[in-house]
């Protein structure tokens, strides 16, 4: 016997807010990584007002520190306990882990690039396949959807989110955002379920709490466009 289609679920994608290392332009990917700034804390307050009227049941956030801190004013607003899950952290650096220079910056963003654009057999130096990255991913997206919740918020990471969404969400990849920057507390919302496909409803690629919130000073690599030509 078919298993009936399952029930539509919102899922809302946030990027954490602007952290230590996003100002040092550093890449900054393993555990538990560098805080929140001053900038950061806004940012994060400002989403918890921007997101008081979506109807978010359910919180989830990753195991580095910043997406705890990003949540929070948002969960507390809502009377919510986030729940931490061990795979949708940020696309591991490997061997670029917490460079800041040029070089190492473009070596991470070109394997991010093809991964976005499905070359997903690709390794990162040092570090995980894009297989390996949406494995981790998709089986975390399962647990977060599977509460019964009609619409969840999962904080996550910028290249993490941009490669999840751009693989997995059928109208995503191609789509002109795919590859620009996605800024600190940006917000992508899809609808779906993990059984039957996810479709996009929306890509605010800056700050959900406003525009006025972004520091377009910070280098920022793990949020930077890939849409450089030479990253091919």
């Amino acid at each position: 016997m078919s298993l009936s289609t399952p029930r539509p679920i919102r899922l809302l994608l946030m990027r954490h807010g602007q952290t230590y290392g996003n100002v040092a332009g550093a890449l900054d990917t393993a555990q538990p990584g560098l805080e929140l700034t001053d900038l950061g804390q806004a940012q994060a307050r400002a989403a918890a007002r921007a997101l008081a009227d979506r109807g978010v049941q359910h919180v989830v956030v990753s195991t580095r520190v910043r997406t705890h801190q990003t949540a929070a004013p948002t969960a507390d607003s809502q009377a919510l306990a986030p729940v931490e899950l061990p795979g949708i952290h940020e696309i591991s650096a490997g061997d670029f882990e917490m460079a800041t220079d040029e070089e190492s910056v473009r070596g991470y963003l070109r394997t991010v690039r093809s991964w976005v654009t499905g070359e997903l057999d690709l390794r990162m130096p040092g570090g995980e396949t894009g297989h390996e990255f949406l494995e981790r991913y998709d089986a975390d997206v399962e647990v977060a959807t599977s509460g019964g919740h009609d619409t969840v918020l999962l904080v996550s990471h910028g290249a993490a989110i941009r490669t999840w969404v751009a693989s997995r969400v059928a109208d995503a990849m191609g789509r002109p955002e795919a590859v620009q920057p996605l800024h600190n507390t940006s917000l992508i919302t899809v609808e779906g379920h993990p059984r039957t496909g996810w479709r996009l409803l929306d890509w605010h690629a800056d700050p959900v709490g406003g525009a006025f919130l972004e520091d377009e000073s910070a280098p920022d690599p793990t949020g930077e466009p890939t849409s450089d030509p030479s990253l091919s």
